[in-house]
């Protein structure tokens, strides 16, 4: 049993807690159907999952933009450090320190690269040297970026406009980073540079992210914990190290079994094989 002491060094470390939270579009399709996960200070979380499965949604849960899409929060709490968060508006969580790098990258395409940089700083105020000084830091974290500065962001590469996106969110100086897909459209060269990059920034700036990610593969080299998503629920979760040689996340989502890789043929009927859905 925890004493005093363990349970509030507990509860400092874990910076976001999603307890229980069902989504609601429209007032009728569910969506999350009870998604808990914990997010401690400091680390890379993986929300793995198919298309589909919900990791998106959660996200937009936890950084308050549902309602843009006519959803809600309809069951459970979100907290950031131990705060219930799911009642603010997106602008509240920002001001808190949590930023969403969305899914499709949304660089603002007739302003150039620096200029889109920049506007992640809108909000601050703590003075031109300082958001001079993060902006370098971006540029060491993204040299490519620094190369393509003057350049109207719309006609850059889209592993460029990823990486638009991300610098944009670290001239905010978050706290946490919700990094939605970041794999998406990328050749898989330009996938492990960005979450090299993620990891670099993990641990140079001390950013904490939960990414949202379909590449089960990579992510789970990358994040220190996993959860794994299947049609609104959470089905497993665990250490990264341990979902990576677990048996069911090997055959079923890295193609891989004991006896070596497996066809799609042969794991397309998985629905009705996985343990944890018998």
């Amino acid at each position: 049993m925890l004493d005093a002491a363990q349970t509030s060094e507990t509860r400092t470390d874990t910076l976001l807690e999603v307890n229980n939270i069902e989504v609601i579009y429209n007032h009728v399709i569910l969506v999350l159907k009870g998604v808990s996960l914990a997010v401690p200070k400091g680390g890379i979380t993986a929300l793995l999952g198919g298309n589909g499965a919900g990791k998106t949604t959660t996200l937009k849960a936890i950084s308050n933009l549902l309602k843009s899409e006519r959803g809600e929060v309809t069951k459970g709490s979100i907290l950031y450090r131990g705060e219930r968060v799911q009642d603010g508006s997106p602008a509240d969580l920002v001001r808190k320190g949590v930023i969403q790098v969305m899914e499709g990258r949304h660089c603002f395409e007739h302003l150039t690269v620096e200029d889109n940089l920049l506007t992640g700083a809108y909000t601050r105020t703590d003075g031109r040297a300082a958001v001079a000084r993060d902006l370098e830091m971006v540029y060491n974290y993204f040299p490519r970026l620094k190369e393509r500065r003057k350049s109207q962001a719309g006609y850059t590469s889209g592993g460029e406009q990823q990486m638009v996106a991300m610098g944009r969110a670290l001239m905010s100086r978050p706290e946490m980073i919700l990094l939605d897909e970041p794999s998406m459209g990328l050749a898989p060269q330009l996938v492990e540079q960005i979450f090299e990059i993620v990891k670099a920034v993990n641990e140079g700036e001390g950013v904490t992210f939960l990414l949202a990610e379909q590449n089960t593969n990579v992510a789970l080299r990358y994040a220190h914990y996993g959860y794994i998503l299947e049609s609104g629920r959470v089905v497993m979760d665990g250490p990264a190290k341990a979902l990576r040689e677990n048996p069911d996340v090997k055959e079923f989502y890295l193609g891989m079994s004991d006896e070596g890789r497996k066809s799609f043929r042969e794991v397309r009927s998985y629905r009705r094989r996985k343990r944890w859905l018998a």
